[in-house]
């Protein structure tokens, strides 16, 4: 593959908002030599050796998964523990995604703060007089369809690092969403919802077939933390901190309480 060819396609996958890596050799043999790697792509390119670039990839995914950019050190065929060839692996990682799905009170709240956190943010509903721009000039879109139809255009593209938040606390809105959310590899799933609401819905997901060892195990109901927030916008703050929690592996206990490295 040629330069610009490469730079094409980079180009193609951070406009369409696809992680993306680009790892350089800037040190040793074949230096300027560019291998692109990312979602739903090649790799693209060599950087001479075979062995090498499946090593390179390898560690490039790596990278991307994290949305982290670095130098790397390898032997000319990609061996551990040498440093013959340098390779500069940047990370292009597209903001994580939020999808909010219904059109209520909390979340117009809850797409300020998500938007303050770096998300992009995903507001659907299905009744079109409530699934506005005019209501939700802050979310990056608004669509009108049923969620789990969104889901089964969008749900492949969903990483870890992206959320998904389901606020109806419909049962007709919320069960196929669910069941469509855990289908894919979307790091948090929240659904809101009263501890009766939230009792129901095992229920109705039960009935419906989901995998409710996957529901037991991946589904933040009621969601958030308890912080005891009462507004919406402290709600979407309880919601954003289980994201967070939930992402770093971490409890919700008090920092006053614990003990170890903070970050």
């Amino acid at each position: 593959m040629t330069s610009v060819a490469l730079w094409d396609e980079w180009k193609a996958a951070v406009a369409d908002h696809r992680p993306v890596a680009v790892a350089t050799v800037i040190d040793g043999p074949g230096v300027g030599a560019k291998i692109l790697v990312g979602d739903g792509i090649g790799p693209s390119g060599t950087l001479g050796d075979e062995d090498l670039d499946r090593v390179v990839v390898r560690d490039a995914l790596g990278e991307l998964a994290v949305g982290r950019t670095g130098v790397r050190h390898y032997g000319e065929r990609g061996e551990a523990r040498e440093e013959t060839v340098s390779v500069f692996i940047e990370s292009f990682a597209p903001p994580p995604h939020m999808m909010v799905f219904g059109a209520v009170d909390f979340t117009g709240a809850l797409v300020r703060v998500a938007k303050v956190l770096g998300y992009r943010v995903t507001v659907c509903d299905a009744r079109e007089v409530f699934a506005t721009r005019r209501r939700f000039p802050h979310a990056d879109e608004v669509v009108v369809d049923w969620p789990h139809r969104l889901l089964e255009r969008e749900g492949d593209r969903l990483t870890a690092r992206d959320a998904v938040c389901i606020l109806t606390h419909d049962h007709k809105f919320d069960v196929p969403a669910i069941i469509a959310a855990l289908a894919s590899n979307v790091g948090y799933v929240g659904a809101m919802g009263s501890r009766r609401t939230c009792a129901e819905r095992l229920g109705r997901l039960a009935e419906a077939g989901a995998d409710m060892s996957a529901v037991e195990a991946r589904l933040h109901a009621p969601i958030g933390l308890d912080l005891g927030g009462r507004t919406p916008e402290e709600t979407a703050v309880a919601i954003c901190a289980e994201i967070i929690a939930s992402r770093t592996g971490r409890t919700s206990a008090s920092l006053t309480s614990t003990s170890g490295p903070l970050h």
